[in-house]
């Protein structure tokens, strides 16, 4: 309800009344917009749009009244004196901000470290805002120190504006020419004078120590005393004392690998071992006894630093983090020894019994690992082809480089220039085969026979050279000769050949599909034969000595048959 009061009565209580048909009690608006710009405008009329009797003053005419000093009363106020100027070289002389900063020097071809943290005190001068860069001096350091930015301005980026203490503060980057200085801590003072400006400071940092410093740090000298299981001792109780395993290496899943097995023995006096091969007859392996010889053995050789060259140097004790010690070696287990599989399938006596002492071991059961062996094919010689002679042939297939058949040197010594002249006649339907002769020389040194046949006068038949020296083997007792048409069709790998023991009186023999009939020999053959009489059949021997009784024996060799033997 809205309330009115008189204009001549003052304002006091019960001086004002309250208007019961008054409806409107909205609040006229004292802001606007103007070409898009805010402004606040003074109000025309009161609440609910009842008429104003004054206009009301702004804010600004509001404080300009109550800073008015009233002049009329107290008369002109007087000036106050202007202050003294300091110049900044006066007023700032001698106060220098101090922080304590370190920055990360890269250090190549090194391998002992690949970086170097280098704590730096960095001043800044509030007289001229130069800032300055020591680096404290450390003795024997060999690194250049001291002054490392002498004072100046160091501008803060490419617009031309320079580092102001407004921009520094506890744990950030100051960014010197491309260097990056890391601010950590401050003195009292410039954490004083930043707070005081209104800047709040972040939480100092520690320096962090450098790497390569760290490292050459002797430890403290520390004495301990000796223990009674010295290096002396050692070597008087485990001298001689070897751990023996059984093992294998299993490598058929490359190409041409095998299921090798070796011996492992491991010396317990210094904690050595060694890998021996165990070679059997014709394995096709170079006889080297030793894989891997006595030596300390590391469980992974790869776990060393990167940075070592192990392209040019060995690996030594300091490299190697770890060894093979005895509780590695297991029956039934597989180790990894320079990337090569071993699986550990026995152990002799003594292992074991030292396993149970020491380790409380009681499993050693050894694991099976023999395998079958493969079934190789069956060689077998292929069909005798007919080129060259038998025993040529076989040495073809017996290996890749051939070598000529082996001779009975013995026999060729004893029986060289001792031949048996036989005279033949064909056995065969044609007539004019009937006078037909043949003689056959049989050489004992090789049992090679040729057969030359005797010139005819008007026969038609071409005489000399009918078979060829060689050896024939009987009908069905042996493989066919070269170029023949012989039924040879016995055992290809041992025929049996003719000998002087087939050639008595009246035998029939089978040459190339000819057959012939041994009609009768010179005087010569018994002689010889009768020498070794015991070695031939005694009814081929009578045969001839009953012919003999009968009939002149066979002409000696005459010079046309001789000339064709030697053409032979």
């Amino acid at each position: 309800m809205a309330t009115t009061r008189p204009d001549h009565l003052p304002f006091l209580p019960g001086n004002t009344f309250k208007d019961p048909t008054k409806q409107r009690f909205h609040v006229s608006n004292t802001l606007g917009y103007k070409n898009g710009y805010m402004r606040s405008t003074i109000p025309r009329v009161s609440l609910g749009g009842e008429r104003l009797y004054h206009n009301q003053i702004s804010e600004n005419e509001l404080n300009e009244l109550a800073n008015k000093m009233p002049t009329l009363t107290y008369g002109k106020a007087k000036p106050a004196p202007p202050e003294r100027f300091i110049p900044a070289h006066v007023a700032f002389d001698k106060k220098v901000l101090r922080f304590s900063a370190y920055f990360k020097e890269t250090v190549t071809e090194s391998q002992q470290e690949h970086y170097r943290v280098r704590p730096v005190d960095v001043y800044y001068y509030l007289e001229d805002d130069s800032i300055a860069i020591i680096e404290p001096k450390v003795e024997n350091s060999g690194i250049p120190q001291g002054k490392l930015l002498k004072r100046q301005q160091l501008p803060r980026d490419d617009q031309g504006n320079n580092w102001h203490w407004k921009d520094l503060n506890v744990s950030t980057n100051l960014v010197v020419y491309g260097k990056v200085f890391r601010l950590t801590q401050c003195d009292r003072f410039t954490s004083d004078y930043l707070t005081s400006k209104g800047i709040a400071m972040n939480d100092a940092e520690a320096t962090p120590d450098d790497p390569y410093t760290l490292s050459r740090v002797e430890e403290p000298q520390r004495f301990t005393s000796k223990s009674n299981w010295d290096k002396r001792k050692r070597f008087v109780e485990l001298d001689r004392k070897v751990l023996r395993f059984y093992l294998v290496w299993d490598d058929r899943e490359e190409m041409f690998g095998e299921l090798r097995p070796f011996i492992l023995h491991y010396f317990l006096v210094n904690d050595t071992m060694e890998i021996r091969e165990v070679h059997k007859a014709n394995d096709g392996h170079d006889p080297f006894p030793v894989l891997i010889s006595r030596q300390k053995v590391p469980k992974d050789r790869c776990n060393v630093k990167s940075t070592y060259p192990s392209i040019t140097l060995e690996l030594t004790a300091e490299e190697t983090k770890e060894w093979f010690t005895p509780a590695d070696l297991k029956v039934g287990e597989t180790v990894l020894v320079y990337n090569r599989r071993f699986l550990l399938y026995d152990c002799d006596q003594f292992t074991k019994n030292y396993y149970r002492q020491v380790y409380g071991v009681t499993d050693f059961k050894a694991v099976d690992v023999n395998i079958p062996p493969a079934q190789l094919p069956k060689m077998e010689l292929p069909p005798y082809n007919g080129w060259g002679t038998l025993e040529d042939s076989k040495m073809n297939c017996l290996s890749v480089a051939p070598k000529t058949p082996k001779v009975d040197f013995v026999k060729m010594l004893e029986y060289d220039k001792d031949t048996l002249r036989y005279e033949l006649r064909k056995v065969s339907l044609k007539p004019e085969d009937e006078n037909r002769k043949f003689i056959l020389t049989y050489r004992l040194s090789d049992d090679m026979l040729s057969i030359y046949e005797k010139k005819i006068r008007n026969s038609g038949i071409i005489p000399g050279k009918f078979l060829r020296a060689c050896r024939i083997p009987k009908p069905g007792m042996g493989a066919p000769i070269a170029g023949t048409l012989n039924d040879g069709l016995g055992d290809t790998d041992n025929p049996v050949y003719y000998s002087p023991a087939d050639f008595s009186i009246g035998a029939v023999v089978k040459f190339n599909q000819h057959r012939f009939r041994v009609v009768n020999c010179d005087a010569r053959v018994l002689k010889l034969l009768e020498k070794h009489s015991g070695f031939w059949p005694a009814a081929m021997l009578a045969s001839i000595r009953k012919l003999h009784g009968k009939e002149n024996p066979l002409a000696p060799v005459s010079a046309e048959e001789k000339n064709e033997e030697i053409n032979q």
